[in-house]
């Protein structure tokens, strides 16, 4: 099985122009992110869709692999899908967010690893125990899983509801996905359902249409970078690391 990493990198961002250039300790946010996706080893590939020439430039001089996506994709879905037309040899595709510096390379290892060992699996993704201080961000996506550790549903809405204690520790989704390229490019081709459409949450597609999501949990926590405040937190982040 060949595995392929994908990162999104959109120049655009409301809170952050040019988000994927950002400076990190001496290297762009882009580099930084590929630099840690490409210490998984099964991946055989990690490519940055784009669709702005000022980030494919900046990825071709540090030595990565980019690809011109189209600027109308109105889902990220829909640019991964776009990826995968070009790279048929690949079976599973693992996307992995431009915004992830701190990603953790074992992480998608272990992603790639659970369609190793159930070939008829189709899409999996990530989940870490949720802060109680995270219960009524909207921001934060919550899910809830069934004993096979597969998605039941995910809400911004704090899932499932304590009308006693939790049972079980409440649960916040990372948004790393792992596809089976074929499932990929069908997913793509789905029409927007209900439950996606009112919560904003395109992985509700799948579920809404019978399919399985499977969840890994990690206690690991990352800091995207969403804001100003967000990006020093991470330049911080790596100057510790590189002192």
């Amino acid at each position: 099985m060949k595995v392929g990493c994908v990162i999104p990198a959109r120049y655009g961002s409301t809170r952050l122009p040019g988000k994927p250039l950002a400076d990190i300790a001496g290297k762009t946010m882009i580099q930084r992110v590929y630099e840690s996706v490409s210490l998984a080893t099964i991946p055989a590939i990690t490519i940055v869709a784009t669709d702005d020439q000022r980030v494919y430039d900046a990825v071709e001089a540090f030595g990565g692999t980019a690809m011109m996506t189209s600027p109308n994709h109105p889902t990220g879905t829909d640019r991964l899908a776009e990826v995968a037309t070009h790279y048929d040899d690949i079976d599973l595709i693992i996307n992995v967010q431009g915004d992830e510096p701190l990603i953790d390379a074992a992480l998608i290892d272990e992603l790639a690893a659970l369609f190793v060992a159930d070939d008829e699996l189709q899409m999996a993704t990530v989940a870490t125990p949720l802060w109680e201080e995270e219960y009524d961000e909207p921001s934060v996506v919550k899910v809830v899983l069934n004993k096979r550790h597969d998605a039941m549903y995910f809400s911004r809405s704090l899932i499932p509801y304590p009308r006693n204690s939790f049972v079980n520790a409440p649960l916040k989704h990372i948004g790393i996905y792992a596809y089976k390229r074929d499932f990929l490019l069908n997913y793509a081709n789905m029409a927007p359902t209900g439950a996606e459409q009112t919560e904003s949450l395109e992985q509700l597609r799948a579920l809404e249409n019978g399919h399985t999501i499977r969840v890994i949990i990690t206690d690991k926590r990352f800091v995207g970078v969403d804001t100003p405040e967000d990006l020093a937190r991470v330049n911080e982040i790596f100057r510790q690391k590189e002192i």
